[in-house]
């Protein structure tokens, strides 16, 4: 499919398996801060031997949430965690809720910038930051050398209230100036979105949900499909913009819809439009 995939740290597959499963795809190993640095320089070090090509550090939950809805959830017994779970700390029996209470304990809940240089300084491969959402941020992540500002809410369901990705990503573009890659992922659903985060100027779009719903419905060729879906809305979505190659999608394309209602609010003039203020509409 000419992409790539970002697989998590808490993958029920291990970062080699997964390799071996694909050794021609482009992949990078997603990963949490962790109290105890051993157990992430081991992490690093398998990520660089089974040949992933970046580290995407996810830097918007410090803390897990609390969820009413997830209290019953119970792991189905086959399920484990052989990218977290060391030799000498699996935690309790496999699909056991010692495995969700050893997550909490091991995971680092303060985790700074300078958390971020140490894992830059301990690894040959670049790094990533995801879940940068303000241009602050951004600015910090790249004087500190990452390779890449990942744009994320973490799906909206860490806090109430976060912005949506597409409404940040411009700030966050000309906060980082060029000096850094720029990526965006939450609410993509259509070729369209993915042509209005590259016009705002992102690098690259990911997916999360849709590839679920596809692996849900026909495993691995559901994948495929969704995403051959999202290549050919997007080719389309081109064609129709005046677009011919990626390099043509410009960010005069997209304009935010508070423009246009600004344009109904006012008059050329200034002026306020009462007879749209006074609308049922």
């Amino acid at each position: 499919m000419n992409t790539l995939m970002v697989l998590s740290s808490w993958s029920s597959q291990s970062l080699e398996q997964v390799s071996e499963a694909a050794p021609r795809g482009v992949r990078w190993f997603y990963m949490l801060f962790y109290r105890d640095r051993d157990r992430m320089k081991r992490l690093l070090e398998r990520a660089e031997r089974a040949g992933y090509t970046a580290i995407v550090l996810t830097v918007d939950q410090p803390i897990f949430p609390y969820s009413i809805r997830r209290k019953p959830v119970v792991f189905p017994v086959q399920f484990s965690l052989p990218n977290v779970w060391l030799d000498d700390d699996q935690p309790g029996p496999l699909g056991s809720k010692e495995h969700g209470a050893g997550l909490i304990k091991i995971a680092k809940e303060a985790a700074t910038w300078e958390d971020v240089a140490w894992i830059k300084n301990n690894t040959r491969l670049p790094v990533v930051l995801k879940g940068i959402l303000s241009a602050e941020d951004a600015r910090i992540a790249v004087d500190l050398g990452v390779a890449g500002i990942y744009v994320s809410n973490h799906g909206g369901r860490q806090q109430d209230g976060v912005p949506a990705t597409i409404d940040v990503l411009p700030d966050i573009v000309s906060a980082v100036g060029g000096e850094a890659e720029v990526y965006l992922d939450g609410g993509v659903r259509t070729g369209t979105d993915v042509l209005k985060a590259l016009a705002l100027g992102a690098r690259c779009v990911f997916i999360g949900r849709p590839a679920l719903w596809g692996l849900a419905l026909n495993g691995a060729e559901g994948v495929q499909q969704v995403l051959q879906i999202l290549k050919d809305e997007l080719s389309l979505a081109m064609a129709r913009a005046g677009c011919a190659k990626i390099s043509d999608i410009k960010s005069s394309l997209v304009v935010h819809e508070s423009y246009y209602l600004y344009r109904q609010l006012f008059n050329h003039s200034g002026k306020v439009n009462n007879k749209i203020l006074t609308s049922k509409y």
